[in-house]
């Protein structure tokens, strides 16, 4: 019988090897495979093709939005479990957008996970309760066409964290500061906002914070 091979993607230990004496109690799977970071999950999806990837948000290096985008463009066959503390509307569209098979919330019992992924050898889809009204909203928002056509969900997390900090008035420096990054880094990250936004300034940042409600006056 062929096993169901599953990567776990989580810089936490104590997480992945929950997660790893769990599923081996389940026959169809086996893990083959644990990444700390999100760079290190898609360098072994490429070396050991899991068949279902289980994956942190929040890893060093590469975030796992990131890499989930970088694995479904690259191995689309690929299932991806989303396993987060996070229920943000950003990530979740985002991450919904990306193609992952299920999005499960780690303050649930560890069940849900597990019915995410028997969801997914059924050809199934999984979403945590919490998180399905957000995508409910935004499928009837497609469907009647009034998506708020919001060019920041185009903004990585890192980017949307500069991009926040830019529109509250905070100079280069100080954004490095807050998020631990170099001065260099925060420069790139403002180019990439600009060029996805399609804006020329401070002004204009601020302008379209506003207008998506990013901005309370």
């Amino acid at each position: 019988m062929h096993k169901v091979r599953v990567l776990i993607a989580d810089d936490h230990t104590i997480v992945s090897e929950g997660i790893k004496s769990v599923i081996k109690e389940k026959s169809e799977f086996e893990v083959v495979g644990i990444a700390v970071n999100g760079r290190e999950a898609v360098d072994l999806t490429a070396s050991l093709t899991p068949d279902i990837i289980i994956m942190d948000i929040s890893m060093p290096e590469l975030n796992g939005i990131e890499a989930t985008k970088l694995i479904k463009q690259n191995f689309p066959d690929c299932k991806i479990v989303i396993y987060t503390m996070s229920s943000e509307r950003q990530f979740v569209i985002d991450l919904f957008r990306a193609g992952v098979s299920a999005y499960v919330l780690k303050d649930q019992p560890i069940s849900d996970l597990l019915m995410g992924l028997q969801s997914i050898l059924s050809g199934g889809t999984y979403f945590s309760a919490q998180i399905q009204p957000t995508l409910l909203r935004y499928v009837d928002d497609l469907e009647n066409k009034v998506v708020s056509n919001n060019p920041t969900e185009s903004l990585s997390r890192r980017e949307m964290e500069v991009y926040l900090l830019l529109i509250e008035g905070k100079s280069i420096r100080e954004i490095a500061e807050s998020l631990f990054i170099s001065h260099k880094t925060v420069e790139s990250h403002k180019y990439n906002i600009m060029q996805k936004l399609q804006t020329h300034s401070i002004v204009d940042l601020i302008k379209l914070g506003i207008k998506h409600q990013l901005i309370i006056l």
